[in-house]
This record gives C-alpha cells, structure tokens and sequence, in this order.
C-alpha cells in the first residue's frame, strides 16, 4: 500500500470532520451514525476509523474546530477596541452571530452536547470556558482601568449574558424565530453598561 503524504492525511481528516459535522446536524448525535458519515464524505466506515477511534471523539473534533475558529474571531472582533462598552457590543455581536452562522451546530451542543452525562471536565467543557472567558478578561480589565464598578462579578456577568443569548437564540436554533445581531448587541449592552459602569 503507498504511503501517504500528511497533506492528504489532513485532507482526509478534515474532510471526515467536516461530514460529521453535517451528518450531526441532520441526524443529531444520536441519530448519526459512522456510515452515514462515511457515505457524506465518500468512503468507507473502516477509513472513518482509522483517524477517530469513535463517533464521541469525532464530536469532539468537531467542536474543537468550530470553538477554535469562533475563539480567534471572538477575540479580533472584541480586542480591536479599546473602551469597555464597544468590546462587549463587539463580544454580544459576535456571539449571536454564532448561532446565526452555524445554527445546525449550535442547536447540537445545547441540546446534545451540554446536557449529557459526560459533559462536565470535558475537553469540549473546556473549551466552552476558553470561549466565555474573553468576557471576563474584558471585564476585569475595565475593572483595572475604571470603566467598570469593582463589585461587578465577571462570572455572574458572564453567566447572566451568554444564559439571556442562549435564551433568545433558542427559538432561532429551533426554527422559529429569527435573531437581529447588531440590535440585540447595542440594546443589551446599554441594559448591561447602565448598571456596572462608572459614568
């Protein structure tokens, strides 16, 4: 058999990522099946296996991908501002604009993903946390420079934001309503800046 390049290999894994990515949002993670994610992405269910031991770790990987990419965008949205109240109305935006861009995907981690057994320490956890912590580098930061009161709470800060996005987003998950990023952005960022910064 010819060896194969590690170019072709990355071509191989990503394309299996990425019909998994659609097989998920088709079928959900319990739906989805290795065949139906080898039949997507034109090979066999034995070649599946030889990059990702099983459907779990292919979840992963999926999500790994997409917060990996979001990350990067999340923190170039918000850190080209300076002042406090433009980054978390660039942060707001941005978020929602997650659930817009990738609403098959964000429908399978609040509704499959966060809500199993095996969710909590996981890797995918993890990097939830890596997500939400921009907010709270942003707030502590405008503690530091007196944008913000010092009795704010970043974690209660962040637990009450990405919770009122995710409410909102549920019914455009679900199909039955739609989101207006930049609006929903200005509106709750003048809510949330009223009460926690120092005029």
């Amino acid at each position: 058999m010819p060896a194969i390049s590690p170019e072709r290999m990355q071509d191989r894994y990503d394309a299996i990522l990425d019909a998994a990515k659609r097989a998920f949002a088709e079928k959900g993670f319990e739906g989805a099946s290795i065949a139906d994610i080898a039949r997507i992405a034109k090979i066999s269910d034995g070649l599946v296996y030889r990059y990702f031991r099983n459907k779990r770790e292919l979840l992963y990987g999926v999500l790994q991908k997409f917060y990996e990419r979001i990350l990067v965008d999340l923190e170039l949205q918000v850190f080209k501002h300076d002042k406090f109240p433009a980054r978390l109305e660039a942060l707001i935006k941005r978020h929602i604009g997650v659930f817009v861009a990738d609403t098959d995907l964000c429908r399978l981690f609040i509704a499959e993903v966060r809500t199993s057994s095996d969710y909590e320490g996981s890797a995918i956890q993890d990097l939830n946390r890596r997500y939400t912590s921009v907010l709270i580098r942003i707030v502590r930061e405008a503690v530091t420079n007196g944008e913000v009161k010092p009795e704010c709470n970043p974690k209660l800060l962040r637990d009450v934001l990405f919770g009122a996005i995710e409410h909102l987003a549920w019914r455009h998950v679900n199909g039955r309503g739609q989101l207006k990023a930049t609006q929903t952005a200005r509106e709750l960022t003048a809510m949330l800046t009223s009460g926690i910064c120092i005029d």
